[in-house]
């Protein structure tokens, strides 16, 4: 879309001109000719796109030539002082005409129409939004602190809006034109001017909750007096692994107790093994070549199991042959209980 081009004279705190900017393009449309012939009380040429031009510019830049944009409603007393009252609350209301003249017509770009709001609309305007909408805006808010300038902020962004506020509506609305360059907007634009003025008076809304910032020690620099404490190591003592006793002597003496795996076989009576040759002789382990950490459970002795034994090396096998290798009696050794 084409950008806009407004003349000075639609600027915030713009006086009128004096004269309209008037664009038309290299044809005059039908509808055009036949609404400056029928405003016109003495008749003029419109032959050509001057001529037009000319017409339509003078009539446009009539003091007289004020359009009516809408009217809207609006209260003359806040919320809390409302009579409840149906009759009197419908006089506690006031009907504000919203009134502007045209400072641009653009009919090459973007075939439209700028209004720009009189000085009386816009400080009927801005007298309701200081008196009643910022009372009410108060009223219907929490206590805060700096609440005050929150809503004098408020009013203040209103004044800049409302006087910056322009009108665009289609070049057709020029239809509506009348006898000294006077008008209204047809076809239901008045609703959207309603609609456009009433969103420029925002509602007063409390800040955000500050965030609180954490606040972060800056790394230490190596030269640092503070990264010397922290960085020396202390030299702990050496400590022999070997000398290390249980801490806990109850656990230390149960894990002396050793219960036999297999208490009810009865291993000896049964079978009746020779003794072992005389140079055989059990390893003796003492506790002081090796360390282990303290059992919380009784250990189990080194008892040989049933499956152990062959089928030829049980019973009367035993006794009666050679089948019991002796020089695997180291395998299945057991301690004399």
């Amino acid at each position: 879309m084409p950008a806009q081009l407004l003349p000075a004279s639609a600027a915030a705190f713009a006086p009128r001109a004096s004269s309209v900017n008037v664009v038309l393009g290299s044809k005059v449309e039908p509808w055009l000719t036949q609404t400056l012939k029928r405003i016109n009380r003495v008749k003029r040429p419109l032959n050509s796109v001057a001529q037009h031009q000319r017409c339509l510019t003078e009539t446009l830049s009539n003091k007289n030539a004020i359009w009516t944009l809408a009217s809207v409603m609006l209260a003359k007393l806040p919320e809390a002082d409302m009579p409840t009252d149906y009759a009197e609350n419908l006089f506690s209301h006031q009907l504000i005409h919203i009134e502007a003249y045209i400072v641009h017509v653009d009919m090459v770009l973007r075939n439209e129409v700028a209004y720009k709001l009189t000085t009386d609309t816009i400080d009927a305007l801005v007298e309701y939004h200081k008196e009643i909408h910022c009372v009410d805006a108060k009223a219907n808010s929490s206590d805060w602190s700096g609440k005050e300038q929150q809503c004098k902020k408020l009013h203040d962004d209103f004044v800049q809006a409302i006087n910056k506020f322009v009108f665009h509506a289609d070049v057709s609305a020029l239809e509506g034109l009348e006898e000294d360059g006077a008008g209204e907007l047809l076809c239901g634009k008045s609703e959207h001017v309603r609609n456009s003025l009433m969103n420029l008076m925002k509602p007063l809304v409390a800040p955000p909750p500050r965030v609180v910032e954490i606040v972060r020690q800056p790394p230490l620099l190596p030269s640092s007096p503070m990264n010397n404490i922290w960085g020396t190591h202390v030299a702990m003592p050496p400590v022999d692994a070997w000398n290390v006793l249980p801490s806990s002597p109850s656990v230390a003496s149960s894990a002396e107790v050793t219960t036999p795996v297999w208490p009810n076989m009865h291993m000896q009576q049964q079978v009746h093994v020779p003794s072992p040759p005389m140079d055989f002789s059990q390893p003796q382990v003492t506790n002081t070549f090796y360390f282990s950490a303290p059992q919380l459970t009784a250990p189990i002795s080194t008892m040989p199991l049933p499956s152990m034994y062959a089928t030829n090396q049980c019973g009367m096998n035993v006794v009666m042959g050679n089948a019991f290798d002796w020089p695997r009696f180291q395998d299945f050794s057991t301690p004399i209980m």
